[in-house]
Order: C-alpha cells, then sequence, then structure tokens
C-alpha cells in the first residue's frame, strides 16, 4: 500500500491509497456517459463493508447504506439487491471472483473494511472495480471521527461517481432551507441546514421572526439570508462556525434577495427605493456600496456569474418580469428571456454554462434552464408553484421547492437532473422552501 496525498477537510482525513492490483487510468475503464440525455442507471454492486476489528460493524452496514443511498439518488447508478449476490466478500485484501459478478449483470462492484481506531476514529477503505475489465479503478481511504461518520459515506459515494462519470461529486454537501410548521396563514419559518441526504438537520433560527431567501458562500462557513428581526426587513450573515450573526449594511429601506459573489468577498442584493428597487453589490471587507441598477422599476434576485464579471437579474423594466444580464459594475443590461410568461429567480449554474430560472404561464410554474444568450431554454418540470431554483456544486442537479394546493399544503424540496430527468422529493420533516446547496464540504 502506498500513501500518495493527503489533506484535511474539516474533521476528516483524505488520503489517496494505492492498494495494488494496478490501480488503472479511469479514461480506459468504465465510465457512464453524463452528456446524453437519459442515461440507464449503471448496475453496481455494493456489499456491505467488512467490519475489519469487530466492534464496528453498525458503522461498517451503515456507510455501506449511505454510499448505496448517495449513488442511488443521482440516477446514474441502480444498487443490486444484496439477497443477489452470489460471492460473499470476506476479505478486503484479496481480488472478488469477477465471474460471479457478472452472473448478476454487475458492471462496477465496491468493496470496503471499516477499521476502529483508538481515539474514537474511523478508517473507512475502498475499493471500486470494473467487473468485465477484471481490473481496480480506484482505492482511497477516509479517516473521521464517530460523530462525523456520516461524511465518510458521502465522501466515498463522491469517489465513486467522479471516477466513473468523470464530474466531481455532489454528495458531500449541505442545504439551508427555510423550515416551515403551523396553519398556512400564520407559518413559523426557521433558517435550518442539513446534509443533502436529509440527516443531520439542525435550526439556525428559533422562527420568532420571518426568515427568507438563504444562500451560501463559496467558503461553506457563512449564510446570507433576509429576516424581520426587529420588525425591519434586513439581509443578514450568519457564521456557521460561530453561531454568529451581524446586519449587512445599514440601509434606510428594505434589503433582501441576497447572494455572495464567486469568492465570498461581496454581497449583491437589491434595496426598495418606493414603489421600486434597485441591485447594489457590498464589499464585505471595506463595507463600500456601489449601486448597479438605477431604473424606475423592479429589479431583483440577483446572481453571479461563476468568474465574477457578470451579473443575472430579474427587471420588469420593460413591463413584465424578464432576465437580464449586466456587467458585475453595472451597465450593459440586456435581456436574455423572450417566451412566453414571467421569468424570476436566475441563478448561474457553477460551471457557468447554464442559468436556472422560475417561469409563470398558464397558471403553471416551471424550473427551466437557458445559456447565458438566452439560446436554448428548456423546461425541466412544471407544477402548480414550482420557484427557487439552487444549483449542486457540480452543476448537474437542480434543488427547488414545490407549494401543495389546499389548506392543508404547503412546500417541500425537490431535485431534478439538468437532463430534465430523475425528479425526486428531498426528505424534511415538515413543510420546507427556498432551499440553497452549499459548496462541497472542506
Amino acid at each position: 500500500m502506498k500513501i500518495t496525498a493527503g489533506k484535511s477537510i474539516g474533521q476528516v482525513l483524505f488520503v489517496v491509497i494505492m492498494l495494488g492490483f494496478g490501480l488503472i487510468n479511469t479514461a480506459n475503464a468504465l465510465e457512464i456517459d453524463v452528456t446524453q440525455g437519459r442515461v440507464k442507471p449503471l448496475p453496481i454492486a455494493l456489499p456491505n463493508f467488512i467490519d475489519a476489528t469487530g466492534s464496528g460493524q453498525k458503522y461498517a452496514r451503515d456507510i455501506t447504506g449511505i454510499i448505496g443511498n448517495d449513488l442511488q439518488s443521482s440516477g446514474l447508478f441502480q444498487p443490486l439487491r444484496q439477497d443477489s449476490y452470489i460471492e460473499k466478500i470476506t476479505n478486503f485484501s484479496q481480488q472478488p471472483r469477477f465471474s460471479d459478478w457478472r452472473i448478476i449483470q454487475a458492471q462496477a462492484l465496491v468493496t470496503g473494511r471499516v477499521v476502529m481506531q483508538p481515539g474514537g476514529r474511523i478508517r473507512a477503505e475502498f475499493r471500486l472495480w470494473d467487473i468485465y475489465a477484471q481490473k481496480q479503478i480506484l482505492g482511497l481511504q477516509f479517516v473521521g471521527t464517530k460523530s462525523n461518520w456520516r461524511r465518510l459515506g458521502h465522501l466515498i459515494a463522491d469517489s465513486i461517481y467522479k471516477s466513473l462519470t468523470g464530474e466531481d461529486g455532489y454528495f458531500d454537501t449541505r442545504i439551508v432551507f427555510i423550515a416551515e410548521s403551523g396553519p398556512k396563514n400564520k407559518r413559523v419559518k426557521k433558517l435550518t441546514i442539513m446534509d443533502q441526504d436529509g440527516f443531520n438537520v439542525r435550526s439556525l433560527t428559533n422562527g420568532r421572526s420571518l426568515v427568507l431567501t438563504p444562500r451560501f458562500s463559496p467558503t461553506t462557513q457563512e449564510i446570507t439570508y433576509m429576516s424581520y428581526a426587529g420588525g425591519k426587513p434586513r439581509v443578514y450573515l450568519f457564521n456557521l462556525q460561530t453561531g454568529q450573526r451581524e446586519v449587512v449594511g445599514v440601509f434606510p429601506n428594505m434589503s433582501f434577495s441576497p447572494r455572495f459573489g464567486p469568492r465570498g468577498r461581496k454581497v449583491v442584493m437589491s434595496l426598495q427605493q418606493g414603489e421600486n428597487s434597485n441591485i447594489y453589490s457590498l464589499d464585505l471587507q471595506t463595507r463600500s456600496v456601489r449601486q448597479l441598477t438605477n431604473t424606475p422599476a423592479i429589479n431583483t434576485a440577483p446572481s453571479y456569474s461563476p468568474d465574477g464579471k457578470s451579473i443575472v437579474f430579474e427587471s420588469d423594466r420593460n413591463g413584465g418580469q424578464q432576465i437580464y444580464v449586466m456587467s458585475a459594475n453595472g451597465g450593459g443590461a440586456r435581456r436574455i428571456s423572450f417566451g412566453r410568461g414571467r421569468y424570476s429567480t436566475p441563478v448561474w449554474s457553477p460551471r457557468g454554462d447554464l442559468i436556472a430560472f422560475t417561469k409563470q404561464s398558464g397558471g403553471q410554474f416551471s424550473i427551466g434552464v437557458m445559456r447565458p444568450d438566452g439560446s436554448g431554454e428548456r423546461i425541466l418540470t412544471t407544477g402548480f408553484h414550482n420557484e427557487g431554483p439552487t444549483w449542486a456544486p457540480n452543476g448537474r442537479v437542480i434543488m427547488f421547492f414545490r407549494e401543495s394546493r389546499g389548506a392543508r399544503g404547503g412546500p417541500k424540496l425537490y431535485s431534478v437532473d439538468i437532463t430534465g430527468y430523475n425528479e425526486r422529493q428531498i426528505k424534511t420533516s415538515g413543510f420546507a422552501s427556498d432551499p440553497a446547496w452549499s459548496p462541497l464540504l472542506k
């Protein structure tokens, strides 16, 4: 075994290991082509990890389950039923019997083991195998504390995803959202955070003040959001490590729709001016404010491009809600949406290739994407009330919320692939709205 690289990721140590059997270049191995429309899920076998020390059976089983759930949720993988397995994996250091896995039509196999270490630490090791090439594709290990054991599964799933698709995974991430409870006309709304799979839920506010539109910093350590604390709508920063909260600038009128710049040094937002609103940027270090739009209209929902050079936003300057793109310094605004209906909540993909949006037309709300020049508009999903798209950090998946009809109805979180397939509901204990996806954790 040869250690080739290592770095600290929060409370998890990431170490690349070459585990023998010929670590190979995945360009010549099994791959999933995610550039196509609908992809047939890859059959993958995931036997429970081996409990190497005799004291970690639950962790071994549950980490395997997290890996399987993550991969299956992407729509690109189909974990095979464990009761169909012919070979029982008992030796992590031994090559599998590839013929046994071909019989059950597995194309990839993951074998692993969990080692309980002194000081309450867990080491999870795995190997990814190409069944038909009869070779190992990848071998890695991750070490973390017992309290952080779920991240081990997410990190392994991310590694498998990247190895077989060529794109970064998105499983070791978090979602900040608005948890809603109570009757429809008197909802209690709390700023809430959870892992992307719905676990480790934690309230960040007590629900005494209305909170809206949370957004992650690219550093993942801060959130910006709008709150009515103190009776006046303000944009706030919330530090996830310290729990400290502060107002972003003191403005005479309402501030709303905040979003971080790509390096986390600026916040762009809307400020109300009578019946209209304009877009401003604020430097978080110098606290200097710059006005970016100046029209007698509603200009709001700004979002930076990944390179920080442009801003997409919505405006009714021509009579109806449409999407515009302008320079990050203001000026040069050009309309990019021209379909029927009203467009809102634009947000730039982390890859820079697409802009997601909400579209209202014919009594329905749709989530769609278009290129930054407005071409290639595609509707991904339509419903009674869909809104608030947010991107996974790899630009492959969009999360949004959908409101259900009726007096007892309320919002729930959903995700959909940018191809328009694999729509699924995200597990929350109650109603949930305004999701924002974090970058990969560090």
